[in-house]
């Protein structure tokens, strides 16, 4: 835990996402060099703390256990246990290797949704998806083929096309079919959750002027976040029509999780808290 008075240094890297086995490229450009840094603070004699895990939800993760035969659960249980073992054996220093399909998570995602609810920050909108009746299930992205509308692919996913290369919205792509039963999917509208990002802005801005007077930013980081600011923050739909991920703890949205990319930095969090009840010694600390 954090000790007073002393350099509390807390370490994470990118959580390895878990529906594959990792390679040598994916140790040396994420775990690495963060695993390098923690023997370092410690050398030094600081306090450290380094945690990881696997990211766990998400389409990808149902799409390779479709191929698999096995429920996403088993996928999940399956490939968690093969990285941690090969992180063991590359002897990578992490104090705790968790993963994100935890009670935890769900604990502090659902408070973290609930308290953005209370405070104004979400909106519902209405989203035209693609339906498959004869699965009884709107489809993600991944689980739609058809005819790409700018190269004419006939075998474009339901978000981007591997011949052109364009991004694709799956209700744009032209003779769709369902990769789970190759029937052909309706478009049809869907009530959803979002993130109400341009309430944000002028905070954010203010914020980031006083950060990037520090110099603490690389000139990438920099550039990204203002073309983001440059083209004005648009809300941000956190939640999808599946049923492998966090549940949406509201009434009308209880059929749907959170999608993957509000869901998984939270992971950091909840990886934390299962190594320690403690956590927000860690994660709500600035003092230290």
């Amino acid at each position: 835990l954090p000790v007073e008075g002393e350099r509390n240094v807390l370490i994470t890297s990118a959580l390895p996402y878990v529906n594959n086995v990792p390679h040598l490229g994916n140790i040396i450009g994420c775990v690495l060099s963060a695993d390098t840094f923690a023997r370092y603070s410690r050398l030094r004699g600081w306090n450290t703390l380094f945690v990881c895990g696997t990211d766990e939800y998400g389409t990808a993760t149902e799409t390779r256990a479709l191929q698999e035969g096995l429920s996403p659960r088993q996928l999940c249980d399956r490939y968690h246990a093969l990285h941690a073992d090969i992180y063991t054996w590359f002897r990578i220093s992490f104090d705790y290797f968790g993963r994100t399909t935890t009670p935890q998570q769900t604990r502090i995602a659902q408070d973290i949704f609930q308290r953005l609810l209370a405070r104004g920050f979400l909106l519902q909108d209405t989203l035209e998806q693609l339906r498959c009746e004869s699965c009884g299930r709107y489809l993600a992205d991944r689980f739609v083929e058809g005819t790409c509308p700018f190269c004419a692919y006939a075998e474009a996913r339901g978000d981007q096309c591997d011949r052109c290369g364009k991004l694709i919205n799956a209700v744009e792509l032209q003779n769709p079919q369902c990769k789970l039963c190759r029937g052909t999917p309706v478009v049809t509208p869907t009530q959803h959750l979002f993130l109400d990002l341009p309430k944000l802005e002028g905070r954010l801005e203010a914020w980031l002027e006083r950060t990037w007077a520090a110099g603490e930013w690389t000139p990438n980081a920099r550039h990204i976040t203002r073309t983001w600011l440059r083209d004005g923050l648009k809300p941000r739909c956190i939640t999808r029509d599946l049923t492998w991920g966090t549940p949406v703890p509201l009434d009308g949205f209880r059929d749907k999780v959170f999608y993957v990319w509000f869901d998984a930095p939270i992971g950091y969090l909840s990886i934390t808290a299962n190594y320690t009840e403690h956590w927000e010694r860690w994660w709500k600390n600035p003092q230290q």
